[in-house]
């Protein structure tokens, strides 16, 4: 006989509360396999193809497409436990599941559970709740708090509940958004100190779109405004002579083997500056009052998508040569373009290079990629009058400028820096030094 189970939206990692539905891979009566992707989600890092951990035929879906969720929210509905229907073609599911879903939430069975024993409720207290028609289970008072979804704790937070009061209906005691609300309307407790009325959606007058600021478009903002707030950010620049560098790159790529990317070249440089001045390749912990330096290099660079801007990041940049530099980036830029990097491939930086030359421009003063403390820009390469050698000549000149967190050094440091990097784009055997 079937048994129909619930499959919630799991925990996707990076502090990630809530996804927003972009597309639904199943419809209500297919038959689906373990590990199968089910739903295409939009949260504020990545699009992420969510996969079931159970085998079965879908029963049920939960959300429209465009709808957000919180973290352990209903997705869909699975019954398992019996044949597909005739030419489904799927073997017989159980209910075991794979384990496999993601960050931190696992569908393998569960491991023995030890006895427990139900604690008479203080007077007043509120009675397990049941959903859907399942008794409560008892919660073990030495083990972690069963609660999965962060909403669930802000709105016990919210209202003065003590989750430790209440017997969880979900799964091992896991305690459920129902569980909280059954509990605040059993037992009324103080209201919460009253929160401004939410600001009512404006409506667009006329010649005006207007569109909301979510998602990764969202995410993007709020990062953005976090540096401008928090960081107290400096610009230097400097123009540079890029024509040796060009003849250099021309040079590899006419030897054989895989192409080399300039935006490789100029991740090879970065990696060997922050090695001669590390005070760049940091973070301020402002709660600490410390500045915290690393003895990696991840790499951000800069990529415009159709879905906006993403900063992709190359691990340990600092031990990759030109070919293995070339070859990640061109990985991680098909990636931003069809929409599947992943949260970890978006975060963990700790210095970015950003080539905004590529739309043309001279030069810019950019943001910088917070939590970082430093970021280089690069503008196009274009022929310019350039004194070479005691010769006015044309030559193939790029500005370079490095905005940078005042906090982590001073301007000889920043200045220092730049100048190095300049140094070897202007002259790249320069770089044979640190190879």
């Amino acid at each position: 006989m079937a048994q129909v189970l619930e499959f919630k939206l799991p925990d996707l990692g990076e502090g990630l509360t809530e996804a927003e539905i972009v597309r639904w891979l199943v419809e209500i009566g297919d038959v689906v396999a373990i590990d199968q992707p089910v739903v295409e989600v939009e949260t504020a890092k990545a699009m992420v193809e969510v996969p079931c951990p159970y085998g079965g035929v879908v029963t049920a879906r939960f959300g429209e497409e465009g709808t957000e969720l919180p973290v352990g929210a209903p997705l869909i509905t699975v019954a398992v436990g019996e044949r597909a229907p005739s030419g489904g073609g799927a073997e017989e599911a159980g209910t075991e599941g794979s384990g496999n879903v993601l960050v931190g939430y696992g569908t393998s069975e569960a491991p023995a559970r030890r006895r427990r024993v139900r604690q008479e409720p203080a007077a007043g207290a509120a009675p397990a709740a049941a959903v859907n028609g399942r008794a409560g289970v008892p919660e073990a008072e030495d083990g972690p708090l069963p609660v999965i979804s962060p909403l669930v704790r802000r709105l016990a937070r919210q209202n003065g509940l003590d989750l430790r009061e209440l017997t969880g209906s979900g799964p091992d005691g896991l305690i459920l958004r129902a569980d909280v609300e059954y509990a605040l309307r059993a037992a009324p407790r103080p209201a919460p100190a009253a929160a401004p009325a939410p600001r009512p959606a404006a409506t667009a007058a006329p010649g005006e779109i207007r569109t909301p600021l979510k998602g990764m478009r969202g995410a993007v903002a709020d990062k953005l405004s976090r540096s401008r707030r928090e960081i107290p950010d400096a610009t230097c620049w400097v123009d540079a002579d890029a024509t040796e560098l060009m003849r250099a790159r021309t040079a590899m790529n006419a030897a054989g083997g895989p192409k080399i990317s300039l935006l490789a070249l100029l991740a090879r440089i970065c990696t060997a500056a922050l090695a001669r001045f590390p005070e760049l390749n940091s973070t301020v912990d402002a709660q600490a009052r410390e500045v915290v330096r690393f003895d990696h290099v991840h790499l951000g660079f800069a990529a415009q998508t159709d879905r906006g801007l993403v900063v992709p990041v190359v691990r340990d940049a600092h031990a990759r040569d030109a070919e293995s530099l070339t070859a990640e980036f061109a990985r991680l830029t098909e990636a931003g373009r069809t929409g599947t990097l992943t949260p970890g491939e978006l975060t963990g930086g700790t210095f970015t290079l950003n080539n905004y030359g590529v739309f043309g421009v001279d030069g810019s003063t950019p943001i910088i990629n917070h939590p970082e403390a430093a970021m280089l820009g690069v503008g196009r390469i274009v022929p310019k009058p350039w004194v070479h050698e005691g010769e006015l000549a044309v030559r193939q000149v790029v500005q370079l400028s490095l905005t940078f967190d005042h906090r982590v050094c001073d301007g000889g440091t920043a200045g220092g820096f730049l100048r190095y990097v300049a140094d070897c784009v202007e002259q790249p055997a320069v770089l044979l030094r640190t190879l």
